[in-house]
């Protein structure tokens, strides 16, 4: 078994607090598997400062919910001191659960299973729509 892994969510506005906060409430996971920061009045370079001083020691996945914008750009700098953190944009709530609930799988193994998680999530209601975008578009 490998050390467990700490997950740090940045995010826009309030979204990463209130995703955390759901991932625990389900999970019941301890508080510090998970952290939740926010970009609300942080350049990309105050951002990162905020991350790096989240890391801490061992394995850590920085989850975005967009790829670029100031909480991408201010995750991929890190990648840069720290050969033990990994970036997942996109995040959502099933990759989250997935990930507290797994974080002691080594991450070569754990990221793949994360990034599959978060695709098979994504659905739509009802079935076929997804198959025709331009119905999906006219409601």
């Amino acid at each position: 078994m490998s050390e467990p892994a700490r997950g740090v969510l940045i995010a826009h506005g309030s979204m990463a607090t209130g995703i955390v906060d759901a991932v625990l409430h389900i999970t019941g996971a301890e508080p510090d598997a998970l952290s939740a920061l926010s970009n609300r009045g942080l350049s990309p370079a105050a951002l990162a400062e905020e991350v790096r001083g989240l890391l801490g020691t061992g394995p850590v996945i920085l989850f975005t919910d967009l790829p670029s914008g100031s909480c991408g750009f201010a995750a991929r700098t890190l990648l840069r001191e720290r050969p033990d953190v990994v970036v997942i944009s996109g995040v959502n709530l099933p990759v989250l659960l997935e990930f507290v609930m797994n974080r002691t799988v080594p991450l070569a193994e754990l990221v793949p299973r994360l990034l599959s998680k978060g695709r098979a999530a994504i659905g739509c209601a009802p079935p076929g729509l997804d198959d025709h975008g331009d119905r999906a578009a006219q409601g």
